[in-house]
């Protein structure tokens, strides 16, 4: 089974899924601006995951906490 949480919030994977791209983009013709922009978008992404992620598991466990309590 594939523990989707730890790969999605993964740093290298961002990192690697972001120069993969940039470097399309330089291959293909793009602006190295244009690499660089995409890039910054794509990591920004994969930190709003990661911050939904961390919250939701968060609250999962407070929720299961209260449950355990009553």
């Amino acid at each position: 089974m594939i523990d989707w949480k730890r790969k999605l919030t993964s740093r290298k994977l961002w990192l690697a899924v972001a120069g993969f791209v940039a470097g399309l983009i330089v291959a293909f013709g793009g602006a190295e601006s244009t690499a660089s922009t995409v890039s910054g978008v794509i990591l920004q992404g994969a930190s709003v995951i990661g911050y939904l992620l961390a919250e939701g598991l968060a609250d999962a466990a407070h929720v299961k906490k209260d449950k355990d309590d009553e």
